[in-house]
């Protein structure tokens, strides 16, 4: 089986990857979103849209 980082062959203690920092740079890859499977649905809005400020001073 060859790493799927760098392509070597893989130590059992590491497996998938042939090493340590193969294995690292991979968790790297989920934590920075490298990984992100795009999306095809419209983005959330998380906020409703803000109502126009009143003129307080009336």
């Amino acid at each position: 089986m060859a790493c799927p980082i760098c392509k070597r062959e893989t130590l059992a203690e590491f497996r998938p990857f042939c090493s340590k920092r193969c294995a690292d740079i991979d968790l790297a890859k989920w934590l920075t979103g490298a990984y992100a499977i795009p999306s095809e649905d419209p983005p959330e809005d998380d906020e409703p849209a803000a109502a126009p400020a009143r003129n307080r001073s009336q």
